[in-house]
This record gives structure tokens, sequence and C-alpha cells, in this order.
């Protein structure tokens, strides 16, 4: 990748961290640990790979997402904030009753292409908007963010032999592979492990990712799911969970916790120092 570029993408995505600190900190309440690991991932996929627009959200054309882990919906108003669709200062309500920014993604909010957060089910969603597209022979592509502890849901495999049936090659899913959920370790809870080769005997094309916060790397699987036809594509983004706030890093109580005002303003100094050493 062009070093501008990346550098351009690398303070974007710092920008994201931002937004879901500001986000939960103000909710007192949300996810911020699943949604630092994806940080990087949707900066690349809004800044670098969708056709979207922030003028015309809704454009027949467009691409879609759908975050089918919507519990990490702070890091996807981050984005979507980032890009335009709506001010940076409704971050700040996040959860609010009667704001736009809903502790998931509803369908309401500019940008967002699926309400979802009932885990297992918006990959479903995905599988039907690729298939339309299919059908009326449309030139948009869908990708879906799915958690690793999410694909524990049966519906999530029901949606991949239907994927791999219908050669839903217009559809990409990303699995965040953080190694952690709610109640632990993936492992220990109720391992889905090996993601890749579940993928695979499902009828996927599967590309692992070793290090989800490399835009190289993010870059390089994107461009080689551009080549497959035939059949969709499972991408493995081996990430970080709470990545970017040292105290957040791998740790799992921060799935589902809030920063208070202490922690707020230290996380914050770490990614405003993060920053200044990009724009250097």
């Amino acid at each position: 990748m062009d070093e501008t570029i990346k550098k351009s993408l690398q303070k974007t995505a710092c920008q994201v961290r931002m937004g879901v600190l500001t986000g939960t900190f103000h909710a007192k309440s949300g996810h911020p640990g699943g949604s630092l690991s994806i940080a990087d991932l949707l900066t690349y996929l809004y800044c670098a790979k969708m056709h979207v627009d922030p003028k015309h959200p809704d454009m027949p054309d467009r691409d879609r997402l759908v975050l089918s882990k919507g519990h990490t919906a702070p890091a996807l108003y981050a984005i979507l904030a980032e890009r335009g669709f709506f001010d940076k200062k409704e971050l700040e309500s996040l959860r609010h009753i009667g704001a736009m920014l809903q502790g998931h993604p509803c369908i309401h909010t500019p940008g967002v292409d699926m309400s979802s957060g009932s885990l297992g089910q918006g990959i479903s969603a995905a599988c039907g908007m690729a298939l339309a597209g299919k059908v009326k022979s449309a030139s948009y592509h869908v990708y879906t963010i799915l958690g690793d502890g999410e694909i524990e849901e049966g519906q999530v495999w029901e949606a991949a032999m239907f994927a791999a049936h219908y050669g839903l090659d217009n559809l990409t899913a990303i699995v965040d592979n953080n190694g952690l959920q709610i109640d632990g370790k993936i492992t220990e809870v109720c391992s889905p492990e090996p993601i890749d080769e579940k993928f695979r005997a499902f009828g996927w094309h599967v590309i692992v990712v070793n290090d989800a916060h490399d835009f190289d790397q993010i870059e390089a699987a994107f461009n080689e799911a551009e080549t497959i036809t035939g059949k969709p594509v499972a991408i493995i983004q081996k990430s970080v969970k709470g990545k970017g706030v040292s105290f957040m890093e791998n740790q799992v109580g921060w799935h589902g916790s809030a920063p208070n005002a202490e922690q707020y303003e230290q996380a914050m100094n770490e990614l405003k120092a993060a920053l200044a050493e990009l724009e250097a």
C-alpha cells in the first residue's frame, strides 16, 4: 500500500477509536473492546474499498455492510461520522433515549444498511442482500462482520451453507477473531475453532489475516477476495480486543464496560499521542 494512503488510514482509524471511547463514555455503557478491534477494518472498508456516498446514503448501487456483531455499533457510528454521514457530535448521544444512535445499529440511521444485534442473524440478512443483487444483476457488493463468539450460533452456519449453495461471490464475510467473548475465551466457552476449516468445509474461499491492524495485510486480503468467483469469501482476521488502548487490550472485561472519567482521559491521551506521532 502507498505509504501516504496508509498513514491517512492509520490516522482515521485513530479517530475512529476516539469516537468509540467518546460514545461509550457519554453513554456510560456499550461495548468498547470489540469496537476497537474492528476500527482498522471499518476504516479500510469505508475509506478505501466500499462504494458509498454520504450525500446519497441510499443510492441503489452502493455497497452494503451488515454489522452482524451489532453490539460493536460504536465503531460503525464512529466511521460513519468520520465519513460525514452525520455530525460527530451525535456520538455523544449514544444510547440516550430518543437519540439517533442506539445501542445496536438501526436502519433508520444514515449509512446503516441493516438493523442488527441479535447475534447470528446479520449474516442471513447479508445473504439475502447478496442474492437479491445476483437476481437483479446489480453491481453492489455485500460485506458482513461477525464476531468469533457469534459464530457459535447455529444460524451462522445455515447462512454459510446457503451462501455457498447459491454461489454468492458478491458476499464477503469478515470474522473478527479476537479470541474473547463476553464470558471469556472463545476456546473455553464453546470453541468455534478451527474457524478457517469450518468455512472451507461449507464451500467458502477462506483468507486468513494474521494481523487485523496492518493495512498492508488487510488490503492484500481484500484484493485476493476480489479475484474469487463462484463462491463467497470469508476473511478470518486475527485482531486484538481493545486495540489501541493499553489497559483495554486483550481484557475480556472491556467487552461490555464503559470507561469512567479517569479511564476515558487516559485512553484519549494515549490515542492523541498516537495520532500526533502519525502526524509528525
